[in-house]
């Protein structure tokens, strides 16, 4: 048996309060930003919706879409 990525839908019928849907995570160039991998870093370019171009002083790296494991500071 395999498990679908896809979110369930919300039925209009449903005593439950529909989920609510975080927006996606937007990044500009200049902002410092931390990974779960990489460390501290700073952006230095955004290809939107894509990817976004990292430099953490040691390697610059390109992290994509979604960015479950960035956060800006």
């Amino acid at each position: 048996m395999t498990k679908s990525a896809a979110p369930k839908r919300h039925l209009p019928t449903s005593p439950f309060k529909a989920p609510v849907a975080l927006p996606p995570k937007q990044f500009a160039v200049g902002d410092q930003v931390t990974h779960d991998m990489y460390g501290l870093g700073r952006v230095t370019g955004i290809e939107e919706g894509i990817a976004a171009v990292v430099d953490f002083g040691s390697a610059e790296r390109r992290i994509l879409s979604p960015y479950s494991k960035m956060t800006k500071l």
